[in-house]
């Protein structure tokens, strides 16, 4: 059953899983950040995507601050607070300065991502044969804190299992290969490369996120044939459809398209 508050359409008693909507404000924070002030405002923002039906807000606060600020971050879970049953998703390297930012607002999802300081963005997942020990004792922190962890990994179901006997709740699949492969030959095959790692990550009872050039366009495939995406995380395409269509209404049909999503999964899954 549907109902509508606030501008927002919010899903009662499915009988299948609804893919949630986190909206990251990275590429807000980088607008603002070319010029002095507060214009605009990551805070309004994030309020706004909330409002809309945004069921949380991530940020990825690198060591520069290119585009999340240190102080970005309690202002944000601040805001948070004010919404019940919405999270907030902090990304980055663990072994930079993100567990810094985790101890400070234990947020409730903490992604850690293997980028290096001069990345442009995230353009690879973790390797566990080689890190995962290293990771371990991260992963064991931040879940005393009351987070959970997610690993942001390749579509490699080999390393994916690796994750749980970690300790991670769920993995972030890096989807920019999806994207790539999108209006062309290998799209399809390459649907079928992330449907094998969301299996592999739900068979070891491991969660599955999603995230990294999706957009309203190439969003409903990957869900539908993954089946099992509990949330995805969308920034810059999300935030450059919201210079065409505004905030409210981009969330808005993100949330559509994730309910359409479920609805298809739940028609397949009947036959």
């Amino acid at each position: 059953m549907l109902f509508r508050s606030d501008n927002a359409v919010f899903l009662s008693a499915a009988p299948f899983m609804l893919t949630k909507l986190s909206v990251n404000l990275n590429k807000i924070a980088l607008i603002r950040n070319s010029r002095d002030g507060n214009t605009p405002s990551v805070t309004l923002f994030g309020a706004v995507a909330l409002k809309a039906g945004a069921a949380g807000l991530t940020v990825h606060p690198r060591p520069d601050e290119r585009h999340i600020r240190r102080d970005d971050v309690p202002a944000l879970a601040k805001l948070l607070r004010n919404w019940p049953g919405r999270e907030f998703n902090i990304e980055g390297n663990p072994f930079m300065n993100l567990m810094e930012h985790v101890r400070e607002v234990r947020p409730d999802q903490v992604t850690f991502v293997p980028d290096s300081e001069s990345q442009k963005t995230s353009d690879h997942g973790f390797n566990l044969m080689e890190q995962g020990e290293k990771l371990r004792p991260l992963i064991a922190e931040a879940k005393a804190l009351g987070c959970r962890v997610s690993l942001f990994m390749d579509p490699d179901p080999e390393q994916i299992v690796l994750a749980k006997d970690l300790g991670a709740d769920r993995i972030e699949l890096y989807t920019e290969a999806y994207a790539a492969a999108c209006g062309t030959a290998a799209v399809g095959p390459m649907l079928e490369k992330y449907a094998q790692a969301a299996r592999a990550a739900r068979e070891v009872g491991l969660g599955v996120n999603a995230g990294h050039d999706l957009s309203l366009t190439n969003l409903q495939d990957l869900l539908v044939a993954c089946e099992c995406i509990a949330e995805v995380s969308i920034g810059h395409a999300l935030i450059s459809e919201a210079l065409e269509y505004g905030m409210t209404e981009t969330v808005g049909r993100y949330n559509a398209v994730c309910l359409r999503a479920s609805e298809q999964i739940s028609l397949m899954n009947q036959k």
